[in-house]
C-alpha cells in the first residue's frame, strides 16, 4: 500500500478542481493546470479532498498510485502558492539581467547568452548575480532552472558557473608543484 498516495489531497479555499475521467483539471489565483493521470488510477473528489486510488492492486497500480497523487498535489500547490526556485552565478565577470523577455546571460564566453523567457514562468534577477525563477507548474520550473544552469556548470576547482542556491559544490584541490 502506498504511504504516500493513501492520503487525501486537500484542495484549500480559491482552487476549483474538475475531474474528467482521467483528466484533472485545477484553476486558482495562479492559472490552470491539467494532467490526464495513468489508466490504472481513478479519482473522486470527495468532502475530505481529492482522493487518488488505483483500480486494481497490481504492481503497475501500485507504481502509479503515489506518483499520481503527487501530480495532483503539485498542481494544487501551484495554482494556489507556485514554486520558485533559485540560482546563483559565481564568477568575475558572470552576470545575468532581465530586459523585457529575454534574460541575458554574460557567462565568460565570447558572446552574451540570450534566453526567451516562456509565457507560463516568472524570471526576475533580485541581483545581477541571482536569478529567481517561479511559476505554477513545478515540472517546468524546474526544467527552466536545469537549462539556466546548463549554460554553465559549476566547476570544482574554482567553482564558477550557475548553481542552485540550495546546492553545495563538491570543491577539489589543484595540482601540486
Amino acid at each position: 500500500m502506498s504511504r504516500i498516495g493513501k492520503h487525501p489531497v486537500t484542495v484549500p479555499s480559491g482552487v476549483t478542481v474538475s475531474i474528467d475521467g482521467q483528466e484533472v483539471a485545477v484553476k486558482g489565483k495562479l492559472g490552470a493546470l491539467r494532467e490526464v493521470l495513468p489508466r490504472e488510477i481513478a479519482v473522486a473528489q470527495k468532502e475530505g479532498g481529492i482522493e487518488v486510488r488505483p483500480h486494481e492492486m497490481d504492481k503497475r497500480g501500485r507504481e502509479m498510485w503515489g506518483l499520481s497523487r503527487t501530480l495532483v498535489q503539485n498542481m494544487v500547490t501551484g495554482v494556489s502558492d507556485g514554486f520558485t526556485t533559485r540560482l546563483e552565478i559565481s564568477g568575475v565577470g558572470y552576470r545575468a539581467n532581465v530586459d523585457g523577455k529575454i534574460l541575458n546571460l554574460q557567462l565568460g564566453y565570447s558572446h552574451d547568452i540570450k534566453f526567451a523567457i516562456p509565457d507560463d514562468v516568472k524570471i526576475v534577477c533580485e541581483t545581477p548575480t541571482a536569478i529567481v525563477i517561479s511559476g505554477a507548474e513545478k515540472r517546468r520550473v524546474g526544467q527552466i532552472a536545469s537549462e539556466l544552469r546548463g549554460f554553465r556548470r559549476p566547476e570544482p576547482y574554482k567553482g564558477k558557473g550557475i548553481r542552485y542556491s540550495d546546492e553545495t559544490i563538491r570543491r577539489k584541490e589543484g595540482k601540486k608543484k
